[in-house]
Parts: structure tokens; C-alpha cells; sequence
């Protein structure tokens, strides 16, 4: 099984192969995508390189499109190798990573670069979506899974005791020097670091001379291209479906929902917490963000999950170069005012 995961997919993009591979991107699996785009004659003359690791908690994909093959197979593995540094900043499974030493010991002085950026992002959303978005969520998100190891949900109780250490107005920092002002505090950059290493790769691959890329962390996707990538959304409700496609030609997408892995057969709790209330949303059942960067489409969804859709909606309306849609409980699909856009291809 090991081997099969860590499999990949190189080959020339030939007429036949281009005609045969007709579809579009899964964003939530690393199915390939198809760039339908370009001419005919110009494919012909182009490589489909594509390798797809299990990296970061989830299956990381990198597809290029490019006349040189030489060039596509030497991005892709500096692209794969920026994967592994950054996850040894940002793996919060691991005692040894930067955030892995904050969690255990509640304080880190000089955060790297990178961390840094992530750190200030997460700030931003903190404030700007009144809370909605939190990185120290993870005492919940570690209550959660303890009280299912032991066969039963949480306690009220023990939501209402744990929710005392969430809050980023208890972390101290100045920009350098990060700490935690309760004991029992830890942080969870889940949603939002993945967005953060999937643009570094990206940006990476451009400048070794790529045009061509699709970056894809399950689900959190950014496209470079000199024509549109076509992406499809899975339908929550049938997730063997697509339920919307959009086109990218210099963006990102990133979904959000508690639709496919949860802790109990009701499918009451799953991986997304709301920082104020301690329990698993139950009003939205997708969220998919379109941005400039993977980073926010990341971030903001995972936020706007945790709301009411139609705030949600209302919130995406607000925020300039950002459009957004999403799936309700009830069914019901809202749309951000520009997502038409990205339909009818950018």
C-alpha cells in the first residue's frame, strides 16, 4: 500500500493521451486535472508531467504542462523537496518542527520567516472574521478525538472547561517571538498553512520557467497557467459527483466541509470546530473560496464554514478579489456576487 501511495505519473501529453484524459479536477482527491485550453497542435507539442505524494497530511499533486520535459521533471522534484522543508516548519504531529516546540513548550523565540507569514495571516483573519477563524482551536480539536478514542462524545462540560484556552488574544507576540499566556494552550495551522505551502511551491515552479502548474494539497489548489485550468467542485451530498466547474487561469480554490471523515455514525462531529462554541457547524456543508493566493482560499473557508451560509455569503460579498460558494445543510446554494466569472472561465 505504501508503494502505491507514493506512486507516480509521468508521461507526454500526446493527442490521443489529451483526448483520452478528458475530465476535470476532483478537488478534494488528486485526480488529474485536464487543461483544455490550448490548441490541439499546440498539446502536441507540450509534456503532461504529473507525481502525486502523500505529504502533509493529506495527497500533495503537482501538474505541469510544458514543451520541455527535462524542465517539468526538474520542478517538480524541487517542488516536492520544498513540500518536505516547509513540513518540517509547520507539522504540528511532530515534536521536533517549529510548531510542534511551540505546542510543547508553550514559547518559541526567532520564528523562522516562513512561520512568521503564517502567523500574521492567521492574525489578520482572526480579527477581520471576528473570531471566526482561530488557530488555537487545537485543545478542542484534541478533545474531540480523545473522547471518540474512549467511545463517546464530549461532555458539555468538558467543551465548556476546554474553550477557556482558545482565543488568540492569549498568545503573545511581537513578530519574532511567539507565547502562550495560559497553560494548555496549543495551536493548529491546518487551515491555513496547507494554502501557504501549496503558493510557495507554485511561485517556486514559476520561476524555474514553468507556465504550466496545478498545485494540489487535497482540495487547496492554486493554477498557474498561460490558458485556464478547469476545476470541479464535489457534491457533499453525493461525493462520487461534481456539483460546480469553474476555470483558472492565475488563481486558487480551496474547500471546506465536514462532508467526507467524521468521529460518529450520525455525522455530528468532524475535523472543523467553531472557536466560540466549541461544537462541529451543522449549518454549512461545503465552502469553496476563489482567491489570488491559496493561502486566504484556505483560511476563508475554513472560517466562513463555521458560520451561517447566508453570512457567509454576505461577509464574501465584502472582500475584494474573493468570490465564494456554498453548499447549506438544507441543500441550499448561495453564490458570491463574481463567482459567474470563474463559470464562464477568466
Amino acid at each position: 500500500m505504501q508503494n502505491k501511495l507514493k506512486e507516480t505519473f509521468e508521461k507526454s501529453l500526446k493527442r490521443r493521451d489529451f483526448l483520452k484524459c478528458l475530465g476535470i479536477l476532483g478537488i478534494t482527491f488528486g485526480i488529474p486535472p485536464v487543461y483544455t485550453a490550448f490548441k490541439r497542435e499546440k498539446l502536441n507539442k507540450m509534456h503532461y508531467v504529473e507525481r502525486t505524494l502523500p505529504l502533509i497530511g493529506t495527497f500533495f499533486t503537482i501538474t505541469i504542462l510544458d514543451s520541455s520535459l527535462s524542465r517539468a521533471e526538474e520542478a517538480i522534484e524541487k517542488g516536492f523537496l520544498e513540500v518536505k522543508r516547509l513540513d518540517s516548519i509547520f507539522n504540528r504531529f511532530k515534536s521536533n518542527t517549529c510548531i510542534g516546540e511551540l505546542n510543547e513548550k508553550g514559547e518559541i523565540k526567532g520564528i523562522p520567516i516562513e512561520m512568521r507569514k503564517v502567523i500574521n495571516k492567521s492574525f489578520k483573519y482572526y480579527h477581520s472574521t471576528q473570531g471566526a477563524f482561530d488557530i488555537t482551536v487545537k485543545p478542542l480539536v484534541d478533545l474531540l478525538k480523545a473522547s471518540f478514542a474512549n467511545g463517546r462524545p464530549p461532555k458539555e462540560q468538558e467543551i465548556k472547561d476546554t474553550l477557556s484556552y482558545v482565543g488568540a488574544e492569549y498568545i503573545s507576540y511581537n513578530g519574532k517571538n511567539i507565547k502562550f499566556l495560559k497553560e494548555g494552550m496549543g495551536i493548529t495551522l491546518d487551515g491555513i498553512a496547507k494554502g501557504y505551502i501549496v503558493d510557495e511551491v507554485a511561485e517556486l515552479i514559476r520561476k524555474l520557467g514553468v507556465k504550466n502548474v496545478l498545485v494540489n494539497a487535497g482540495g487547496d489548489i492554486r493554477a498557474i497557467g498561460e490558458k485556464s485550468w478547469k476545476i470541479a467542485i464535489k457534491d457533499p451530498f453525493n461525493p462520487d459527483t461534481y456539483i460546480e466547474k469553474i476555470c483558472l487561469k492565475d488563481g486558487a480554490i480551496a474547500t471546506s466541509g465536514n462532508y467526507e471523515i467524521y468521529y460518529d455514525k450520525e455525522k455530528l462531529y468532524a475535523h472543523i470546530v467553531n472557536p466560540h462554541t466549541g461544537h462541529c457547524p451543522a449549518r454549512c456543508c461545503s465552502v469553496s473560496i476563489v482567491a489570488c493566493k491559496t493561502i486566504d482560499a484556505d483560511a476563508l473557508s475554513t472560517a466562513i464554514f463555521t458560520i451561517s451560509p447566508v453570512a457567509g455569503k454576505s461577509f464574501i460579498d465584502k472582500l475584494p478579489n474573493v468570490e465564494g460558494f456554498i453548499v447549506a445543510k438544507n441543500g441550499m446554494r448561495l453564490y458570491s456576487r463574481g463567482w459567474y466569472r470563474y463559470e464562464r472561465g477568466v
